[in-house]
């Protein structure tokens, strides 16, 4: 579809002009210097205080959404198996607990509700906060350091509020009692409950931390492979415990229908355990440098035809990183400007203005990068520009590869020299 890019007005209504806002919109305040805020009333406040804002609306916003649909499918779930069961039996609960009758039919849809709502709300929020959704997610991000523990308390309020909110909007918008509780099923015992609720939490998280706290190529994809891990989690899971793995989520509903099981405590130890042990296993892993072990696996093909391993020299993520791979001039090739991989071989060299330096092993990661105004054998260079460094040209990715191609296949730095046909 065509559509224009969204207007910076809170509101765009249809007597107002056209045009976009200029300065009095997203200007620059002449005295002070600063671009204003799209709502001018909340300049006042520090950026961190104002982001701490976003993140806990964010994550209210998305753990409501998050929570309503999945609730509401669970009711129209619940409400097929009584319809289907004559005598009602193990779908209207007097405790208000997900129906625990073995309806394979009955789970599958309570699961797919669960799982898709998560992929889309956490596609649609990924932006604004992460979608975490979940204290057990932020008790894991906190840990690793890629969420502040302020920020992951102030968020965890937010998570449990939107629980509440979902559970008695779900109560009061559709007929019939709120069924979708979490309660130990088909004689679980406590402690299977707990260890239950630990593994598939830990599945979730790792899930979390692999695809979206590690940034590879896929991970604009992440909610995707998210949604199917809590989807196969709670196929698992919810005849048995519930399928919480989420504090909040078990929370919510337990205020809106004031009924607490006397183990309610295992629907906060189990996921918060399952937190640690994804923890605890993301950083051995990381500890033991896992992209030596099966590198190359984000590759495009000109990366990969690049790329040259040798698995006896790379010892660390670094020597098996991206190879660059750039846009070269029709007279000049790939190994006049040491721009290819340097395939891990201990003969591997890289300019200098003394001659040649060895350059580690990997794939350029961490060779030395030539002095600035060093220029290689055959090559010219202008007397006001400096040589590019050599394998930090797109170490950024594609987008900044995008910004820094020009017309023509040529590619250029602010303030880098003109080496042949390589800008």
């Amino acid at each position: 579809m065509n559509i224009d890019k969204p207007s910076d007005r809170f509101m765009n209504l249809p007597f107002m002009s056209s045009k976009k806002p200029t300065d009095t919109g997203m200007g620059t305040n002449p005295v002070t210097k600063r671009r204003e805020l799209r709502l001018p009333l909340i300049g006042f406040l520090p950026n961190k205080i104002r982001n701490h804002f976003i993140c806990m609306l964010g994550e209210f916003v998305g753990t409501f959404l998050f929570l309503f649909f999945a609730f509401a499918a669970t009711q129209v779930a619940n409400a097929a198996a009584a319809a289907a069961n004559v005598n009602g039996n193990g779908a209207q609960t007097s405790d208000g607990s997900i129906s625990q009758a073995p309806n394979a039919q009955t789970l599958m849809f309570i699961a797919l509700a669960f799982g898709f709502s998560l992929a889309v709300n956490a596609w649609v929020f990924f932006r604004i906060t992460g979608g975490l959704f979940n204290p057990a997610v932020t008790l894991a991000l906190a840990l690793i350091g890629a969420v502040p523990w302020i920020r992951a308390a102030l968020i965890f309020i937010s998570q449990i509020l939107g629980a509440i909110a979902a559970s008695a909007v779900v109560s009061g918008l559709f007929p019939g009692p709120l069924n979708v509780a979490t309660t130990l099923g088909g004689g679980t015992s406590i402690v299977q409950g707990l260890f239950i609720e630990m593994f598939l939490t830990a599945l979730l998280v790792f899930t979390i931390l692999m695809l979206a706290a590690e940034k590879h190529k896929g991970t604009f994809l992440a909610p995707i492979g998210i949604g199917l891990a809590l989807f196969i989690a709670e196929l698992a899971g919810v005849f048995f415990t519930g399928g919480s793995l989420n504090p909040a989520r078990s929370f919510g509903v337990g205020v809106v229908l004031g009924h607490f099981p006397g183990y309610h405590w295992i629907y906060w130890l189990g996921p918060f355990l399952g937190a640690i042990l994804a923890v605890a296993f993301y950083r051995l892993v990381k500890v033991l440098e896992y992209e030596t072990a099966n590198p190359g696996q984000d590759f495009n093909e000109k990366e990969a035809d690049a790329f040259e391993f040798d698995e006896d020299n790379a010892a660390t993520g670094a020597d098996v990183a991206r190879p660059v791979v750039a846009v070269m001039s029709p007279g000049l090739g790939a190994d006049d400007l040491r721009l290819q991989s340097a395939g891990s071989r201990d003969s591997a060299t890289v300019p200098s203005s003394s001659g040649s330096v060895p350059g580690p092993n990997g794939n350029g990661a961490g060779r030395v990068v030539p002095p600035i105004n060093s220029v290689p054998a055959g090559a010219s260079a202008t007397s006001n520009e400096k040589t590019r460094p050599v394998d930090a040209a797109y170490r950024n990715g594609p987008a900044a590869e995008a910004g820094a191609q020009q017309p023509g296949g040529t590619y250029r730095v602010s303030g880098a020299s003109t080496l042949g046909g390589l800008r």
